[in-house]
């Protein structure tokens, strides 16, 4: 068994075991791997957001956090394609790489029919990508910051050319105009900043904590503007 085609497995066998969960011995034996190896299965599925912790003490283990799964849900194929055709509409933007994820977790859940059919569904309907995407490493950055709270440090330039360095609060991810924007308190500035995310040049989310901005202290969207969760 490879690795991907093991982790796969191991997720799913901690899904099956429950709160109980499963030792680190039961799974190397189970898999025919030596326990380092399971650990270091085990650190790869957590960075990817898979809900495991460990248990500590005698008898403990890998349990998976019922609370952070989704109980079993039915998708139809067309559900699916509207998906798969949102995510390519999104390819190489902020957040591209997780939502690619979810729908590959979706696509994994559903019966082989319902795939087939999805797939095919799929298949007609066609979108042309001609734009570059941004710098997958600035992207990633970006995420980061946003995601676990921190400062985000860029270089950056400006409309004339001119390249800054500088430090970001983030506070919201906006698509206007043509492209993406991180907008942010800019340390160097002391004010709210609009950075536009092809222009991020490198980017670099600190250890620091960002401070708390709320969205509304940037001002009032435009009307057509809305955020992705009001859907």
């Amino acid at each position: 068994m490879n690795r991907t085609d093991r982790l796969y497995a191991m997720r799913e066998e901690l899904r099956r075991a429950g709160p109980a969960g499963r030792t680190a011995d039961r799974l190397a034996a189970l898999f025919e791997v030596s326990v380092r190896t399971v650990k270091r299965d085990i650190s790869s599925l957590q960075q990817g957001g898979f809900p495991v912790s460990a248990q500590p003490g005698p008898g403990g283990g890998y349990a998976v956090d019922a609370a952070a799964t989704l109980p079993p849900v039915n998708f139809t194929d067309a559900e699916v394609s509207g998906l798969a055709a949102a995510v390519m509409a999104h390819r190489g933007q902020p957040f591209d790489g997780h939502a690619r994820a979810a729908l590959t977790k979706v696509l994994g859940v559903m019966d082989e029919a319902g795939r087939q059919r999805a797939r095919a569904l799929s298949g007609r309907i066609w979108i042309d990508r001609a734009d570059a995407p941004d710098d997958a490493r600035v992207r990633h950055a970006v995420e980061r910051a946003f995601h676990e709270h921190r400062v985000l440090s860029v270089r950056y330039t400006d409309d004339d050319g001119a390249e800054t360095t500088t430090r970001i609060d983030p506070v919201f991810l906006g698509h206007t105009r043509g492209g993406w924007w991180v907008v942010g308190h800019c340390r160097t500035r002391d004010a709210i900043c609009w950075f536009r995310l092809d222009r991020i040049l490198a980017a670099r989310a600190t250890s620091e904590r960002a401070a708390d901005i709320p969205v509304e202290s940037v001002g009032t969207p435009p009307r057509t503007a809305r955020p992705i969760g009001d859907t």
